[in-house]
């Protein structure tokens, strides 16, 4: 059976990155499409596991050669899902989760079923801010990305499920909760796991 795809957007400096991470562990079968961008490395990031780092040449053929799923410019700089992997990962029954913005939500929307979208937003602008300076965000880049996220938060309208990530691990269960939801739904359900011969066969026969 084919998997699901799970979209998770948030402001920069939201949480998505995390809790994400931390789904990952805890739910059997999901797994991460890595995205590609232009942008530079963080202190720490490693491609090929945070990201796909990509020149901004390189990008740019993958995007006449079709070979994104989305893409969109943000800051300055490129950010795009290819298109081959995510295919290959639901094809073999894989759940997939992409951690990706509003822009590149619009654009899968409608192209991939099935889908599930969760807005994942801050208790408050200023704990918003605050985030960003811990993980080290200069104030041009967080001035920047604030004006961005003010742009983004009357998407929340467009999303199947919105988030508030007030507590850590209260976010990550309210997540984890849908995409298990998601997955017991009755079309998803696969009859042979019923061991016994009596009950398998009154449900094939409804």
């Amino acid at each position: 059976m084919k998997g699901e795809l799970f979209i998770l957007s948030a402001p920069a400096g939201g949480g998505k990155t995390t809790i994400t991470n931390l789904l990952l562990k805890e739910i059997p079968n999901l797994t991460r499409v890595i995205t590609c961008t232009t942008r530079n490395p963080r202190e720490g990031e490693v491609n090929g596991k945070d990201y796909i780092f990509l020149s901004k040449e390189e990008f740019e053929q993958g995007i006449k050669e079709g070979k994104f799923l989305e893409y969109a410019v943000v800051h300055g700089n490129y950010y795009g899902t290819p298109k081959e992997e995510v295919e290959k990962l639901l094809n073999e029954g894989k759940d997939v989760i992409l951690v990706i913005d509003v822009q590149g939500m619009r654009q899968i929307k409608g192209k991939i079923r099935p889908l599930t979208t969760i807005f994942l937003i801050p208790p408050s602008i200023e704990e918003l801010v605050n985030r960003m300076k811990k993980r080290g965000d200069s104030p041009e880049e967080i001035q920047k990305r604030l004006e961005t996220a003010k742009k983004e938060f009357p998407a929340w309208k467009e999303y199947d499920y919105i988030v508030i990530n007030d507590i850590l691990e209260d976010a990550k269960e309210k997540i984890k909760t849908i995409i298990l939801a998601q997955k017991n739904k009755t079309e998803r359900f696969e009859i042979f796991v019923i061991k016994d011969n009596e009950l398998r066969k009154l449900m094939e026969n409804a």
